[in-house]
């Protein structure tokens, strides 16, 4: 088979088809190759379009076989966050009867894909308190204290002496911020060479 042809970097390819695999919620898949790319493959959702980066180089048939993996890889995510966010709601409610008398009774609890500058975030008015994806994985206490965190919003909206009054309730407040600190930290310290993602 010959080789695919070369691609720019700055134009890299897309190809969209309109049928994706069946059982994928999506109704196209954009294939976008690019040259600087040079072995790692993701993907992600956009609106009802999934979208697969590819290195520019990779073959038609790698290239179906790699869109198959990320489809599948993507559902399974999915499926895992949205069983996920009934076991969210209803940790919150045992956070909420132990920590704050049960006066925060969120009325939406979920995980969300779209925070990645912040760990939790919460609307009092509409009740609602989302979780970012980021925190799946990480120690209990980690995702009770951001728990916790929105909780205390619901009662408190801001950041005052008030607020962090109320989430002293919550005993490993500390230990999780600094553990939250550290992951940032982290992230901000250069890669090694050979595991850049393009």
């Amino acid at each position: 088979m010959p080789a695919d042809p070369p691609h720019s970097a700055t134009h890299p390819q897309r190809s969209t088809t309109s049928q994706p695999t069946s059982g994928s919620r999506a109704s196209a898949i954009e294939v976008r190759r690019s040259a600087r790319r040079r072995r790692t493959v993701s993907a992600y959702r956009e609106g009802d379009r999934t979208v697969v980066l590819i290195p520019a180089r990779m073959s038609e048939a790698e290239e179906k076989r790699w869109v198959d993996v990320m489809l599948a890889k993507l559902e399974a995510q999915e499926s895992r966050r949205a069983l996920g966010d009934t076991e969210l709601a209803e940790r919150a409610e045992r956070l909420s009867a132990q920590y704050f008398g049960g006066r925060a009774g969120p009325r939406s609890v979920r995980w969300v894909t779209n925070q990645n500058t912040r760990w939790g975030s919460c609307t009092p008015a509409e009740g609602s308190i989302r979780l970012s994806h980021r925190l799946q994985g990480m120690p209990e206490y980690v995702v009770d204290y951001v728990l916790c965190h929105e909780l205390a919003h619901l009662l408190v909206p801001g950041h005052g002496p008030g607020f962090w009054r109320l989430l002293e309730a919550y005993p490993k407040t500390e230990r999780a911020r600094g553990y939250l600190e550290g992951v940032v930290a982290a992230e901000r310290l250069p890669r090694p060479p050979g595991l850049r993602d393009e």
